[in-house]
């Protein structure tokens, strides 16, 4: 088997930032709740505005302190915060489209290759005659695998080269014709099976496997399939019981396929801006308050360089085949399908109580993308997981500044016990 050569993408700076995706209904969402506030001035001086909760005892203090103001003043007041507010997204939108970081890392030597899809070795040029824990890394399909390499700062698989791992990335790839009819027994059964025996005849150790998000899920029926050939699996941020936290939200998540049902049949998946979108819904104004938070950064401070660096990362999303769209979200998020028994993986369903690996469930508990009592079901239905719970978010475990201490190192630990 011959290695590639590492490669560079093409030309950064021929390739314009296309951010924050989907950039119309980000900035749209902004102006609808900014331009809805004088709206709301009558209403809340009267009192008729049903506050629920908390909310409802500030918004009478507030009527208080409004009783002496003169309204026309407050009127103007209000409207100096919306354009303020507004101009901010855009100059940090602005800012970000046009800052000077681009990621230049070289990707280490693909190991195998299968269409689009590569098996990445970060360990290659540091380890002599294969030695080094062998660890096969697992990535979300919606998203590049390079969150774990994201930057010569930031970079859990050359981090772990240092602490005696042997890291192999998968590098899912963007689906072509022969993708876009793929199902996730294709996915599992067939690439990340046929990868697993990639790492096996290089290795003459068993590897461990690790997943992360929507990875952990394919890595989980990995391992329930090839339990002689796993040595440990580790689940990171790994959803399992979608209606474990808000049944009603992770059904109207969902309920949002449907108008993208003729753009599945027609093109053969989801794209990137559509998955964007039903991500957005969860938080319809959290862009906006990370790039006003941007504005506010000396551009070419390090801050900013790690800001540019995830942005360029989440917008560079991967579109889902129609069949594994309708398996994640009618199926997972609608009929909570994995907690529930009915997920199967050529025909067979996919059930944690029968792992045999060692394994180790990594929850992060401020994590808004996976909710911690989703995750937290998987683990607990996982024959004698362990448990870790670092107080970062879904990206923040990866990427964070806390990221090393809390996540990188309990998980290389935790690995080179397995040898």
């Amino acid at each position: 088997m011959t290695h590639s050569p590492p490669s560079r993408p093409a030309d950064p700076w021929r390739i314009p930032r296309q951010g924050p995706r989907p950039l119309a209904l980000h900035m749209a969402a902004t102006l609808t709740t900014l331009l809805s506030s004088p709206a709301g001035l009558p209403f809340l001086r009267s009192g008729s505005i049903p506050w629920k909760g908390s909310l409802r005892d500030r918004a009478e203090d507030l009527r208080g302190e409004l009783a002496g103001v003169d309204p026309e003043a407050f009127a103007r007041a209000v409207d100096r915060e919306m354009r303020w507010r507004f101009d901010a997204l855009l100059t940090g939108v602005e800012r970000y489209r046009n800052h000077p970081y681009r990621r230049d890392l070289a990707d280490p030597p693909a190991v195998w290759r299968e269409g689009p899809a590569r098996l990445l070795d970060y360990g290659a040029d540091d380890a002599a005659d294969g030695n080094g824990v062998p660890v096969l890394f697992v990535p979300s399909l919606i998203n590049r695998h390079y969150i774990l390499d994201l930057s010569g700062e930031c970079s859990l698989m050359r981090w772990l080269v240092r602490r005696g791992i042997r890291p192999l990335l998968l590098d899912w790839g963007r689906p072509g014709p022969a993708e876009r009819r793929f199902t996730m027994t294709d996915f599992v059964a067939g690439r990340l099976e046929r990868a697993l025996n990639a790492v096996l005849d290089l290795f003459p150790a068993r590897p461990a496997v690790v997943g992360y998000c929507m990875g952990g899920l394919l890595a989980t029926a990995l391992a329930q399939r090839r339990p002689r050939d796993i040595a440990a699996l580790a689940l990171l941020a790994t959803p399992w019981d979608f209606h474990g936290d808000n049944p009603a939200a992770a059904k109207r998540t969902a309920a949002a396929l449907a108008p993208y049902e003729p753009v599945l049949d027609a093109w053969g998946e989801l794209p990137v801006d559509a998955i964007q979108a039903l991500f957005a819904m969860q938080d319809p104004l959290q862009v906006a308050r990370k790039f006003t938070r941007f504005a506010r950064m000396p551009p070419e401070g390090a801050a900013a360089r790690g800001f540019v660096a995830l942005e360029d990362w989440l917008n560079d999303g991967v579109a889902l085949p129609a069949s594994v769209a309708r398996d994640c979200l009618t199926g997972w998020y609608g009929r909570n399908d994995t907690a529930e028994g009915r997920w199967t993986i050529a025909g067979e369903s996919v059930d944690p109580r029968r792992l045999r690996p060692p394994a180790l469930v990594m929850i992060p508990e401020k994590d808004r993308i996976v909710p911690p009592c989703s995750a937290r079901a998987l683990a607990l239905a996982i024959p004698g997981a362990a448990i870790h719970n670092p107080h970062l978010g879904h990206v923040g475990m990866i990427v964070s500044a806390g990221a090393q201490t809390l996540v990188w190192e309990p998980l290389a630990e935790w690995l080179c016990n397995r040898r």
